[in-house]
């Protein structure tokens, strides 16, 4: 039956470890059991059954995930995790209630799970990019905010200037006693300035 009939999966997705529950048509369960989040182990798992409904919520490992399961047959269901929680509040809350909901709802019907559409991988990896480059910005945000922070409290002031040229513009004017503790940083924000260029590079290729 698991292997001939349309069943209906719910699947919890962990870091490491990804809680399933399979239904039947008429929603027993009939299966219950834990499976490590990685390629090999969902393969495994799922390379040799028939073509399942499978449920499971956005997040961190559902895109290469769902494009795995439908690489392999299966009818993948990504769903809204802040629509589906307020379909079901469960005080008892865990990965295989989680995983159970998923799987009722699959079954009933798949529009409840507010089904979204993940990016393709060029997409992704082009996306990649630019939150690479937003984070080191605050980064480099953070770090400049800091030093101008600490020669405040020697009562002087670093000079206004750009991010991008802020490694060029401070380093005369940064307070000697300081300087040991300011310099080291002001070579890094001129690394990340120059990490920040080829990220904007890459961004005007992918464009």
């Amino acid at each position: 039956m698991i292997k001939d009939s349309m069943l209906f999966v719910g699947l919890d997705l962990g870091d490491r470890w990804s809680q399933l529950q399979v239904l039947d048509q008429e929603g027993e369960v009939v299966e219950e059991s834990r499976l490590p989040t990685s390629e090999s182990g969902l393969r495994r798992k799922f390379s040799t059954m028939g073509r399942w409904r499978v449920a499971m919520e956005v997040g961190t490992h559902s895109p290469w995930v769902s494009r795995l399961l439908t690489e392999l047959g299966h009818e993948v269901i990504v769903a809204d995790a802040r629509k589906l929680r307020l379909i079901y509040r469960n005080p008892r809350k865990n990965d295989r209630i989680d995983a159970e909901y998923l799987a009722r709802l699959a079954r009933l019907d798949p529009q409840l799970l507010s089904p979204v559409r993940h990016r393709s991988p060029e997409a992704q990896a082009d996306l990649a990019l630019i939150r690479s480059r937003d984070t080191l910005v605050r980064a480099r945000t953070m770090l400049i905010n800091h030093m101008r922070g600490l020669t405040k409290s020697f009562g002087e002031r670093l000079p206004a200037c750009s991010a991008d040229s802020f490694h060029h513009k401070v380093r005369e004017a940064m307070p000697q006693p300081l300087q040991p503790a300011l310099e080291p940083l002001l070579d890094t924000i001129g690394e990340m300035t120059d990490r920040i260029r080829a990220y904007d590079r890459q961004t005007v290729r992918a464009a």
